[in-house]
């Protein structure tokens, strides 16, 4: 089972409390469409003011020069440098599809996901009740990675795989800090969320990209912005975009605005974890984070 990290503090529930009361896919909007503003002095004001906030390695950036870019949005979501991340390339291992921070990771109790001390989810909710899927990655292993706005905002892939659906589904925008996971109940199945579900050589991996309050929108590389402020709706939607194309280990998936939140989910005795994937510890895109199990007999588990 997952390790917990701290219980609710008396500031995080406050914090979670205000969100409640926040029009939070309203803000959504407005940030959505400011984030784009070519003015250079509106997109300029933002960067001086996210600049003195956070501090920024722009010598890893394709662009390092920040008031380059048109938009905010286009700073947000900039490229890194070819061979910044190296990709750990022993087939054998996963690797983290983002610069961020572990906020659970570990093997599901039956159906159950631990969010944090005292809350824990289910496959269920989070797979909006699909019921193959559940069974598919029910005993499964989970790995939850939080970026920050100071992080890397592009996903890569964690493994080799194969698109084989991709499924938004619609939900709230609450923040997914540390703080508001501490606070909030089933936070991740109750977000806006987009569940990309890959056949890969070892069997199943859903990688599960979750919005957040101010994240305007989810993008991927083979299906596009699915879920821009407009195009939101109340309803499950499966995206036939980009279904039977297959990523490379490392290779982009997708990009997020604003901070969010990344879960990875492989079936049953498939990834044995690294030992220093614990909550609160910081990963790197590409860094090793599991090992592909062995069967009895010495060779990697087939896809069943």
């Amino acid at each position: 089972m997952a390790e917990e990290i701290p219980a609710a503090r008396l500031g995080d529930r406050l914090f979670a409390f205000l969100q409640y009361l926040l029009p939070k896919h309203a803000l959504s909007r407005i940030v959505y469409r400011l984030m784009r503003l070519r003015s250079p002095a509106i997109k300029n004001s933002l960067l001086r003011a996210f600049l003195a906030g956070y501090r920024i390695d722009m010598s890893e950036a394709e662009q390092p020069d920040p008031y380059a870019y048109g938009s905010f949005n286009e700073f947000f979501t900039r490229a890194l440098r070819p061979g910044v991340r190296p990709i750990a390339a022993d087939p054998q291992l996963v690797v983290s599809p983002v610069d961020g921070t572990v906020s659970q990771c570990g093997h599901l109790k039956d159906d159950t996901l631990v969010q944090a001390k005292g809350h824990a989810y289910s496959l269920a909710d989070l797979l909006a009740g699909d019921r193959e899927a559940v069974e598919t990655y029910r005993g499964g292993s989970f790995a939850c990675l939080y970026l920050a706005p100071y992080n890397y905002h592009r996903i890569h892939m964690p493994f080799d795989g194969t698109v084989r659906s991709n499924t938004y589904v619609p939900g709230d925008l609450f923040s997914v800090n540390a703080a508001t996971v501490r606070a909030v109940p089933r936070v991740f199945a109750r977000n806006e969320r987009l569940i990309c579900d890959f056949d890969t050589p070892v069997g199943r991996m859903a990688v599960i990209l979750v919005g957040a309050l101010f994240v305007g929108s989810i993008e991927t590389v083979h299906c596009g912005e699915v879920n821009p402020p407009p195009r939101r709706g109340k309803r499950i939607v499966s995206i036939q975009e980009g279904i039977g194309r297959s990523f490379a280990k490392g290779e982009e998936l997708g990009r997020f605005n604003m901070g969010s939140t990344v879960i990875m989910l492989f079936q049953s005795q498939r990834v044995r974890w690294d030992a220093t994937l614990v909550p609160e510890t910081q990963v790197r895109l590409g860094r090793a984070i599991g090992r592909l199990l062995e069967n009895r007999d010495g060779g990697r588990l087939d896809n069943r």
